[in-house]
């Protein structure tokens, strides 16, 4: 039996892949989006249509979070794909792709297949698994990209690490061109940050910490930008966090490279100082920048540098975290609280409401090449419906993902996700 269908009214929609900004009503037959009408053009409810009213509301396609770390398989105690999917519904997210860096690294079909079909069958979004460049991430053999694209790889990542051999990554973006894969790298010189753990500067000084040269994001970037030049593959920049990281990317933009770059909400939204009294929370990577760092990647979403925007969530355990700064587990969750840190920038006039949705929906769709990010007709009704001035605060005791490692905790947001729908069935329904 077929669902009813559903009418959203009174809504205003804001779908950057068609240039809407304005009161939309939307129809929702079998799952997909029937039919649009503006305002001035409304008409009836078809028969025993569901009617949601939206008034005072707004409603965007559905969130596209690129990266996404999960525990399973091998550590379901930090996060499973269910409980990861649930928090994601939460924060407005329809779709997200899961990073390789399990135990183990998803790098061969099965394991690309088992992604799939835990999250056919436990998963209330949607979920695309991501592969590893080299095997087992030791940076020597290439995988097989045709046939794990072929189980369902969306994009070929090392995870957290950077592959050093120059030849080896020359010859990987190479292949990757072959399929028409992304291959995405977070730019971290091991050398050059060796045993630091925080932003390089005064302020370590200050807390007596070892630091992390902008260096060592700025060089590995820049090896990467030229070898993508070089070879004409699609190349994605995961977590750019420095002025000179965004100044690098939009020469190469400039010059018609395939070239995309993302960075992740807390480098939009905190720095260096949030570390305060050594709060391990605040322990990430690419480490919290300066302030002039932070306002510079505003700048580059706001003018299109950055296309993406990540929550980058990275569950941890409490016994990886609950340790002095220097020897607690980098990372932070991220999903539920992405959409509400950036409409901070929204609030604050820095950045417009549809650009954020084109950052943090659309563009994450085109680029990896899923469905999602738009409500154009017949597309599948993945769509959150948010209340831009509902207050809240981030507390431990309302988190929904297995991990409690947020550096939001007791943060005071401005904006709410109220209800969140995959295929035109409501996955997350906030009561409050």
């Amino acid at each position: 039996m077929a669902d009813r269908p559903v009418i959203i009214q009174n809504g205003h929609l804001v779908d950057p892949s068609q240039n809407i900004d304005h009161p939309t009503d939307i129809l929702i037959k079998n799952g997909k989006i029937a039919d649009l009408a503006p305002k001035s053009q409304q008409t009836g409810a078809p028969d025993g249509a569901r009617i949601i009213d939206a008034s005072g509301l707004h409603i965007l396609p559905g969130l596209v979070d690129a990266r996404v770390y999960v525990g399973e398989p091998g550590d379901e105690y930090r996060e499973t794909i269910s409980s990861a999917s649930i928090a994601a519904a939460a924060g407005g997210i329809t779709s997200f792709i899961m990073m390789p860096q399990t135990n183990p690294v998803i790098d061969d079909v099965s394991l690309v297949d088992f992604v799939c079909r835990a999250a056919r069958d436990t998963a209330v979004v949607n979920v695309y698994p991501s592969a590893s460049v080299t095997r087992g991430f030791y940076g020597e053999e290439l995988t097989e990209f045709g046939l794990l694209q072929e189980a369902g790889a969306v994009m070929l990542t090392e995870g957290k690490h950077t592959i050093r051999n120059n030849l080896l990554l020359r010859r990987a973006m190479t292949y990757a061109k072959d399929f028409n894969m992304v291959i995405s790298q977070e730019s971290s010189d091991p050398d050059l940050a060796s045993n630091g753990v925080m932003n390089e500067g005064l302020i370590a000084t200050n807390l007596g910490l070892p630091g992390i040269p902008r260096e060592a994001e700025i060089i590995p970037l820049e090896r990467d930008l030229r070898l993508a030049a070089l070879t004409g593959g699609n190349y994605h920049a995961a977590k750019i966090s420095t002025s000179d990281s965004a100044k690098a990317v939009a020469y190469y933009k400039n010059n018609n490279h395939n070239v995309t770059a993302g960075t992740s909400i807390n480098h939009l939204s905190l720095n260096e100082i949030d570390i305060g009294r050594y709060r391990t929370f605040f322990r990430l990577s690419p480490p919290l920048r300066s302030e002039e760092d932070r306002q510079a990647m505003i700048e580059a979403l706001g003018d299109g540098t950055i296309d993406i925007l990540v929550s980058s969530h990275d569950p941890q355990d409490v016994n990886t975290k609950r340790h002095p700064f220097a020897e607690a587990a980098t990372g932070a969750i991220g999903m539920e609280t992405m959409l509400a840190a950036a409409l901070r920038l929204y609030h604050d006039e820095k950045i417009s409401l549809s650009r954020l949705v084109e950052a943090m929906s659309t563009n994450p769709a085109r680029i990896f090449s899923i469905p999602g990010g738009t409500l154009k007709k017949t597309s599948r009704a993945d769509l959150t419906i948010i209340d831009l001035e509902k207050p809240w605060i981030m507390s431990e005791e309302n988190i929904l993902s297995k991990s409690k490692n947020t550096p939001f905790e007791q943060a005071r947001f401005l904006g709410m996700v109220l209800q969140t729908m995959v295929a035109g069935r409501i996955i997350h329904n906030h009561n409050g």
